[in-house]
C-alpha cells in the first residue's frame, strides 16, 4: 500500500538550464492547499507510465499552494525523467505524494554550509531561501560540469548578492578539474553544519573531506537517479512480523517488500529503489544488510531501521516493527 496521494495539476514548466526543467505544481482543486513542507522535503511523482519518482522541492517551504521540482533528463534515465521532459505538459494532472523529509535542515545551528553538485542544487536552493529567510547564517558552494548545465544561477546569485551571502562558483570545465572539497570547507568551522546533494563522487568526496576536517555534523542526500540495485542473496532468510504476528519467507533474488506484499501484508512503499524513504521500517531484531541510498553510515551501524525494498537480513533472521 503506497500513501494516499494528491491530486496536482502541472501549472508550470520552465527550462532552467541544458537538459534541466523545473515544474510547478498546483493543487488541481484550487480551494486545497498542500501539505506544509520542510527544506530538503521531496515529493513522489505517479507518472501516467506507471513509473514512481522521487524529487527534492526547490521553492520556498513557505508556499502552500505550489510545489516546484528541478528535473534533469538523464542520460541513463529508465523512464521517469524521460517522460518529464518529453510528455509531461502543463494542464495535465498526476497523483504525487505528500512532502517526506530525508534530508532535514538543523535551523538551529550556528552557521551552515550548503554543498551543490549539478541537479543536486534542488534542495540546497530550497534550504538557502529557508535559512536566509530565518535570518541563519549560511554560505553556498555551488559545482556543475559547466556554467549551462547549472540550474537557478541567476536566481541563487541575485539572493545571495542581496542578502550579503557568501557564494562560491565551481565549474569544472572553466577550472580545469573537479571541486577539490577539502580545501573549499576548509576553515569553515567544527561546529556549523554541512549540506551536500550531488552526485555519487561528490558526495563520498564531501564525506571523506569532512571526516578529514573534523567536521561531524555533515549531511547528504543521494540523487533518486541513483539506482540502487537489488541484492544477490544466496539464502532463505525468514521475516517475523512483530505486529501482524506473520512470519514470511524471504527467498533469494526476492525483496523483503515483494514477500511481505505476496503474504498479505501492506507495507507503505513507494519507489521501490531504496531512495524515497517510504517503506523504512524499524529493526527490532536481527541484523540488516543495507542496500539504499538514504541512511547515513551512524543509521547504519545503529541497525534501528532498514529499506525494506532493497536491503536484506545478514543473518536467517529479522523481526520488524509490521
Amino acid at each position: 500500500m503506497s500513501s494516499p496521494t494528491l491530486n496536482a495539476l502541472v501549472h508550470t514548466m520552465r527550462y532552467e538550464a541544458d537538459g534541466i526543467v523545473s515544474v510547478e505544481f498546483r493543487p488541481a482543486t484550487p480551494a486545497v492547499d498542500f501539505p506544509a513542507f520542510e527544506a530538503g522535503s521531496h515529493i513522489d511523482l505517479h507518472l501516467p507510465n506507471g513509473l514512481v519518482r522521487s524529487y527534492s522541492l526547490c521553492n520556498p517551504s513557505s508556499d502552500r499552494q505550489r510545489y516546484v521540482v528541478g528535473v534533469l533528463n538523464d542520460r541513463k534515465s529508465r523512464g521517469g525523467s524521460r517522460y518529464v521532459h518529453q510528455q509531461l505538459r502543463v494542464g495535465m494532472t498526476l497523483p504525487i505524494s505528500a512532502p517526506r523529509n530525508n534530508f532535514k535542515l538543523e535551523e538551529g545551528a550556528e552557521r551552515s554550509v550548503l554543498v551543490a553538485g549539478g541537479i543536486g542544487v534542488t534542495p540546497i536552493w530550497c534550504m538557502l531561501q529557508r535559512l536566509i529567510a530565518i535570518g541563519k547564517p549560511v554560505e553556498i558552494v555551488y559545482c556543475a560540469r559547466t556554467r549551462k548545465e547549472a540550474a537557478f544561477c541567476d536566481a541563487i546569485e541575485a539572493l545571495a548578492t542581496e542578502k550579503s551571502v557568501q557564494l562560491t562558483w565551481h565549474f569544472d570545465d572553466e577550472k580545469g578539474a573537479p571541486p577539490d572539497l577539502a580545501s573549499l570547507l576548509a576553515g569553515k568551522g567544527a561546529t556549523s553544519h554541512y549540506y551536500c546533494c550531488g552526485p555519487t563522487p561528490m558526495l563520498d568526496a564531501f564525506e571523506k573531506s569532512c571526516e578529514q576536517l573534523g567536521y561531524a555534523n555533515a549531511h547528504i542526500e543521494r540523487f533518486a537517479a541513483v539506482h540502487v540495485e537489488a541484492p544477490s542473496a544466496t539464502q532463505t532468510c525468514v521475516v517475523q512480523c512483530a505486529k501482524s504476528g506473520k512470519s514470511v519467507e524471504v527467498p533469494p533474488g526476492k525483496s523483503i517488500l515483494d514477500s511481505l506484499i505476496d503474504a498479505g501484508l501492506n507495507p507503505d512503499h513507494s519507489c521501490k529503489e531504496g531512495v524515497c524513504g517510504a517503506c523504512e521500517t524499524a529493526v527490532l531484531e536481527g541484523e540488516v544488510d543495507h542496500h539504499d541510498g538514504i541512511l547515513t553510515k551512524i543509521e547504519r551501524a545503529s541497525n534501528k531501521t532498514m529499506m525494506i525494498c532493497v536491503s536484506r537480513c545478514k543473518g536467517e533472521r529479522l523481526v520488524l516493527d509490521i
